[in-house]
């Protein structure tokens, strides 16, 4: 007599037919903002989903291919509706507009940030509208694609980093050896540190313990944004 083979209690069998790409990628997101990008993989999708990877399979070919879904669902339609007519303006709200999607999902700005693999949520529209905005401004040829890497490396630049992940591992006890560590800069050595601790702690980049999700860096974000777009005028003054 055979048997049949035992399934995994509560585990469904889902087919390519019952389970659909947009389900996936919402499980995908759930778990990031729940669990953390440590936590983020095929395994454990399927888990989340309560089925077999198989299934995911039929609709996302691997986890790369996860991650650009993912990132192309949570930054969908970044640019403000005023980026042609203010490009200045334009690039500010881009900027302030890709900022406000990771403080929704902190989680998901490691995977942005370390990864090429974010480069396959394409979004010719919106690069389209960056680059044709530049060149009409006056950015011309290599002028044009240094403005446009300069656009897109301030909306991710300052936002990854001020969202980077804090070790989950013994995360309490690092954070106070951190503040310890900060605490205890030496005053002679260090006196223009020391004399601005009050604000610099916990506020400032390498200085602190917490990410922006506890600790946002509001001021440093909108003195940098600005500082960008002053300095793309002034290259077309020149």
């Amino acid at each position: 007599m055979t048997t049949k083979p035992r399934r995994k209690p509560g585990r469904r069998p889902k087919s390519d037919e019952s389970l659909s790409k947009q389900e996936i990628v919402t499980a995908a997101i759930r778990i990031l903002d729940r669990d953390g990008a440590e936590a983020f993989s095929m395994r454990n999708l399927a888990n989340e989903l309560k089925v077999y990877p198989t299934a995911i399979y039929w609709h996302i070919a691997n986890r790369n291919a996860l991650i650009a879904e993912v990132i192309t669902k949570i930054l969908f339609d970044l640019l403000p509706e005023n980026f042609e007519s203010d490009w200045r303006e334009g690039v500010l709200g881009l900027c302030r507009n890709y900022r406000s999607r990771i403080k929704q999902h902190p989680n998901i700005a490691p995977l942005i940030g370390v990864q090429l693999v974010s480069n396959a949520s394409l979004d010719f529209e919106m690069i389209e509208r960056i680059l044709s905005t530049l060149e009409k401004a006056g950015f011309k040829n290599e002028e044009l694609r240094d403005a446009y890497n300069t656009v897109i490396a301030a909306m991710v630049g300052y936002t990854t980093q001020e969202f980077a992940m804090v070790p989950k591992e013994s995360s309490d006890a690092w954070s106070e050896a951190m503040k310890s560590s900060i605490r205890s800069v030496d005053a002679e050595r260090y006196p223009t540190t020391a004399g601005n601790l009050g604000v610099m702690e916990n506020q400032s980049y390498i200085m602190r313990w917490e990410n922006g999700a506890v600790a946002p860096l509001d001021a440093g974000f909108e003195m940098f944004i600005q500082a960008v777009v002053d300095g793309l005028e002034a290259r077309l003054r020149r």
